[in-house]
């Protein structure tokens, strides 16, 4: 009886190896045919990307792109990547986002056109550091100091626009440009001959002061840090701005050129002290006309000069202007 049962038993396991090898020849014929299939969908493909010889064809039941369409949606993609760029570099603060933009330049910068900008950027570029590592160009410098002059921005606000620490915009203001349009532009700062001045001015101011109007004066504050010295606390404190600050005068021809600038002085000085005692009177000529405000309490300083002050008229005490007031005024 066991040896009966020992002989069914290895019956059948002979049995399940017959199926089992049988099994696998049919599953390998089967992954032939899917191999095969697979192939002749890479042939398919092929053609469609025109990888094949000329003289093979697809069928015509072959399903593939139009050339005619990829090219369509390359264009496509070529104008939206153009449009983006173009987007991209309207918001960066760069020469070409200045070019023919009038209206940037001027708020910006303060310069009244886009060519004035590039004479200026021109004119002291070569003095300009330049920069290593991730800083901007020299442009981008110039830039930046004007728009803090303009606009009084933050160090961290420009920082913000220009993707750059504020270190490197407090180097940039401090140490490479101010320095450089100081030095660079004073030079353009003189104060012009009066026949120079009679060539060339309006004839409403040859009718009214007979052609002797030399300069216009006024002063202008900067506010300033709070100094920690109590003496230098005291002289730049401005009544008139209730701040700190210092002062400076400048004077303009009648065509508008800047030709006299003096040096800081502290907001508690007054128009009058400065204009006294700074460099200004001793360029006047006898017969000159000086232009000024209210405040310019002048007329004997400048009268020791053989020269003129026209102010407008005080309504102190008055009630109204007379004619004559109104009319010099």
């Amino acid at each position: 009886m066991q040896h009966r049962q020992k002989t069914r038993e290895e019956h059948d396991i002979a049995n399940v190896l017959l199926d089992l090898q049988h099994y696998d020849e049919k599953s390998f014929a089967q992954e032939g045919d899917k191999s095969t299939n697979d192939r002749d969908s890479s042939v398919c493909l092929f053609n469609v990307m025109g990888k094949m010889e000329p003289d093979q064809e697809p069928t015509p039941k072959t399903n593939f792109i139009s050339q005619s369409v990829v090219d369509s949606e390359i264009q496509h993609l070529i104008t939206e990547n153009t449009l983006l760029k173009n987007k991209l570099s309207s918001y960066k603060m760069n020469q070409e986002s200045f070019c023919d933009n009038e209206e940037k330049v001027k708020y910006y910068t303060g310069m009244p056109s886009y060519m004035t900008l590039m004479t200026l950027f021109e004119f002291v570029a070569p003095y300009i550091p330049t920069s290593r590592g991730l800083e901007v160009g020299k442009f981008e410098k110039m830039i930046k100091t004007l728009m803090r002059l303009k606009l009084n921005l933050s160090l961290q606000d420009i920082a913000y626009r220009f993707q750059v620490s504020t270190s490197i915009v407090s180097r940039t203001f401090k140490k490479n440009v101010i320095h450089v349009l100081y030095v660079r532009l004073k030079p353009l700062l003189f104060w012009s001959e009066r026949e120079e001045l009679q060539l060339t001015m309006p004839m409403e101011f040859w009718k009214d002061f007979g052609g002797k109007v030399a300069v216009i004066i006024d002063c202008f504050e900067i506010f300033i840090q709070r100094p920690k010295s109590l003496m230098a606390r005291a002289q730049t404190w401005s009544s008139y701005k209730h701040n700190n600050t210092i002062k400076f005068l400048i004077g303009i021809t009648i065509q508008g050129s800047i030709s006299f600038l003096s040096k800081a002085w502290g907001g508690r000085a007054s128009d009058k002290y400065i204009t006294e005692h700074c460099v200004f009177l001793s360029k006047l000529l006898p017969g000159d006309i000086v232009l000024a405000d209210r405040a310019f309490n002048i007329s004997d300083s400048i009268g020791m000069y053989c020269a003129k002050v026209i102010t407008p008229s005080f309504t102190k005490g008055k009630a109204q202007f007379s004619p004559i007031d109104v009319e010099n005024t």
